[in-house]
C-alpha cells in the first residue's frame, strides 16, 4: 500500500466507554405488555378489566 492510500484511508470513530441504549417503540411495548399479563396472572388486575 503506498503512502497516499494509507493517508486516505479514513480511521471508524472511537466508541465512547459510556453505555447509551435507547429503549425502542417496539420493546416498550413487549415489557408493558409483559408486565400487564404478569399483573393480571397474579391477580392485581381482575380478569373482567381485560378484554
Amino acid at each position: 500500500m503506498s503512502e497516499t492510500e494509507a493517508v486516505r484511508r479514513e480511521e471508524p470513530p472511537a466508541q465512547s466507554s459510556g453505555w447509551k441504549r435507547a429503549i425502542n417503540e417496539d420493546w416498550a411495548a413487549t415489557i408493558i405488555g409483559l408486565l400487564l399479563l404478569i399483573l393480571v396472572i397474579s391477580g392485581v388486575i381482575p380478569t373482567g378489566l381485560v378484554p
